[in-house]
Formats: structure tokens, sequence, C-alpha cells
């Protein structure tokens, strides 16, 4: 199989979506892997190193999705990159396709097989093409958070942890998933004061028996966001429905009701955010303010720490790009119930739930 990896677009991501070990490893089974020039630089990997390993070096975008049968990325195609796709072509990334109309139809029209890394799940259910990322993103949100609490950003002027005879910061986390636990810990470990909401008991019983003293866990309703929302400094969105649209559990009338000055980090931007407010920024230009209230919406966190997402995230999907080249698509589906979860659409229809829920007047 021809396989391409085109260097990302997006603006302020960093990311790559192989490693040179995983040129060597597919070049080694036998297929073609062509790398666009540049694309490993803002994560460290020279194209010499590329090379070294099999690989073929091509100029240009247009390269790649002209020959490659499996097209591997990072982020969802831009609009300049769907004008590329061609019907039948195999492209393997993170979609979110329910947060954005425009990309759902542009890969509809080209009719592409859309393999997701967010909703491929492993035996046991998890996603495990999802989780580094939400690692990164939530550790992320609250180094994010601690900056933006600062006057100079606009925020409170607090600082997380407080110091002697000063109280730290009380820190909201909306969702106890990957996202939710890993912001939740790195709070705790400086100091704040932490909650986290879910509605999933199990999952609070489980973190409230490995989470730190200072991290409360309590069962979400819209009652409770609201009572521990006007009490927040720093509230993270990590809520997750794989491959469908977020929940907005802080409408606008909340809103005008949190501390000024208070950060909202909405992780869960890239799935349209929990805040009815929440509109996706970037690296370059990330906050905004509304009634007062620090949004903090990039929709691609991971990318600005580009070398430790690119290792953790092509750990993970390696093994799965391998076979998938093994295999070819159809034998790949087939093999369990969690790869074809993975499908969100193929030959110009929406195959998968929560992306057909959202777009319901799409449906074929």
């Amino acid at each position: 199989m021809i396989i391409g990896v085109p260097r990302e677009i997006k603006p302020d991501e960093y990311r790559i979506a192989m490693l040179p070990v995983g040129t060597h490893l597919l070049t080694r089974d036998g297929h073609t892997v062509l790398i666009q020039k540049g694309a490993g630089l803002g994560s460290g990997f020279e194209d010499q190193a590329y090379l070294d390993d099999g690989a073929e070096l091509v100029n240009d975008a247009e390269t790649i999705y002209e020959r490659a049968e499996l097209v591997v990325k990072v982020k969802e195609p831009l609009e300049s990159e769907i004008s590329l796709l061609r019907a039948g072509q195999t492209l393997f990334c993170y979609f979110h396709f329910a947060a954005s109309r425009e990309l759902t139809e542009g890969c509809l029209k080209a009719g592409i097989a859309a393999v997701a890394y967010e909703t491929l799940e492993d035996e046991r259910g998890r996603l495990p093409l999802l989780t580094p990322m939400s690692e990164v993103a939530g550790k992320m949100s609250i180094q994010e958070g601690a900056k933006y609490l600062e006057r100079p950003m606009m925020g409170r002027g607090i600082l997380l942890g407080g110091v002697a005879g000063v109280e730290p910061a009380y820190v909201l986390v909306l969702g106890g998933g990957i996202v939710g636990a890993s912001a939740a810990r790195v709070a705790a470990g400086l100091g704040a004061n932490v909650t986290i909401m879910d509605i999933d008991l199990d999952r609070l019983r489980y973190l409230d028996e490995v989470m730190p003293a200072n991290v409360t866990t309590v069962y979400s309703d819209p009652h409770a966001i609201e009572r521990h929302a006007i009490r927040a400094d720093l509230i993270i969105g990590a809520i997750l429905i794989p491959g469908g649209r977020a929940p907005s559990l802080i409408p606008r009338i909340l809103l005008s009701r949190i501390k000024n000055g208070a950060v909202l980090v909405d992780v869960c931007i890239d799935q349209g955010g929990c805040c009815e407010t929440s509109r996706p920024t970037t690296h370059h230009d990330p906050t905004y303010i509304v009634d007062g209230v620090v949004h903090y919406c990039v929709t691609n966190m991971p990318g600005a720490v580009g070398r430790t997402s690119s290792l953790a995230l092509c750990n993970a999907t390696l093994p799965y790009c391998r076979e998938l080249a093994r295999l070819g698509l159809d034998d790949f589906l087939n093999k369990s119930p969690g790869r074809a979860r993975a499908l969100n659409m193929r030959d110009g229809q929406i195959t998968y739930g929560p992306v057909a829920e959202a777009f319901a007047d799409l449906r074929v």
C-alpha cells in the first residue's frame, strides 16, 4: 500500500502523524511511505531521519494526496486539503465531525473513507487513540489556566496553589474521564482545591479513591454545576461523548454569575464546547472575554507541545496503522466491532451514529 503523511497546516499545529520508526516498520512490511518535506520539523524530526528509515520525501501535499491510498494525519483536513481528497481514498486522523458541518459536508462530497482516531475502540471499549492526547490536553488545561488567571492575562490575579495564609484557587473540572482526571491531578499537585463532576457514579467512586485529599467528587446536575461554577476561579470543560457533540453545560445566563476574571478552559471545543459562549480559538490568539470570564478554547491544544504529543500519539496509532495497511480497509473494519466504529463515513454516507445524529439532514 502507498501511505502518505502530509505536513499539518492547521494554525500552530506542530505534530506529525508518523515517527521515523513508523516509516522503518511500514517499509519493512513492504509498503511505500511518502512524507512531505518538513512535516516533522515542528516536532524535532528532520527529513533525513525519514529518508534513513526508508521513506520517500515529496515536495508538496498535492503529490501526497494524488498518490497515497491511505493518508495518515493528525488533525482534520482543512478546506484546501479537502479539495485534494479523492473518492475511495482512506484518511486516518482526528476528525471530530460533529463540531463542523463544513468539514462533514466536504468529506462526504469527496467520497473518502474516514477512519477516525477518536472513535476507534479497543477490546475493552476504551478509546486508545484519543487517550494520549486527552492526557496531554488535560495537563495543559491547568498549565494554561494558571497562566490566564494572572492579571496581565486579564485573569483574577490568583496563584493556583496560593501561599501560606492565602487560600488557593478553586478549580472545577466538568467531566471525570482522561482529560478531567489528568487536569485534576495537576491542579491538586499545585495545591488548588479541586472538584470533579461527572454523571458516572462508578467513575466518581474510582476517582474518589485514587485522587489526593484536595480533590472532591460531585455528581453532575444543573443545580450542582451552577453552585460550583459561581465559586470557581478556573473551570475545565472535559466532557466527552465519543464522536458526538459535547453538551452545553454552562449557559450564557450562568456565565454572567461567574466571577470576573475567572478562566474557562474548554478542552471539548473540538466537539463544539461545553459552554454556550465557547467558540474555537488558536494558539496565536487563544482567549477572548465574555461577561468578564476569560475563555480559552484552542482546538488543538496538544499541538503546542508537538514533540511530546507526536511521540505519545504515534506510540498509540502505529500498530493500528500497520494493521490497516496490511489488511486493507474492509478486513481491518471486520476484525472487531471497535475497529468498525472507527469508520465515520464512506462513499458519501455517514456510518457513525453520533455524527449522523448531529447532521440528521445529511443522512442518505
